[in-house]
């Protein structure tokens, strides 16, 4: 799962280079980083970077994320689009999660600025 994880650690340090989620509440980036737009658009696409790793890996990771965080599972796993962005939406949320720095924002509960942006930037890229 690391290539599809790097993959995901990049476009998340793309889109806060792009200033996605600047001025909002630290707690809320993960959603304005990874929901507000596709990270994939196109079933070829999403099958070219799924079969990156097992394709059967990616289903129980997204499977057993739903189950463990909504209760049930939602995500249409004969649909390639639909699962390859779910599964960078469960990535995106683990790399934050491990971050320290996402860690040490998210506790102060404050509005997300160009400082912690840099600062987060360089995180993801060293880590």
């Amino acid at each position: 799962m690391e290539l599809l994880k790097q993959d995901v650690k990049n476009y998340l340090i793309q889109q806060l280079e792009d200033s996605i989620g600047i001025d909002n509440d630290i707690n809320e980036l993960h959603h304005y980083l990874i929901n507000e737009d596709y990270f994939i658009i196109g079933y070829y696409q999403a099958r070219k970077w799924l079969e990156k790793e097992s394709v059967f890996e990616c289903i129980e990771k997204v499977r057993e994320y739903e189950q463990d965080n909504f209760g049930e599972v939602s995500t249409d796993f004969s649909n390639e689009e639909k699962l390859a962005n779910m599964l960078a939406y469960v990535l995106a949320d683990e790399i934050l999660n491990e971050n320290d720095t996402f860690q040490l924002f998210s506790r102060m509960s404050s509005n997300f600025d160009e400082d912690k942006k840099e600062l987060l930037i360089d995180s993801l890229r060293n880590s």
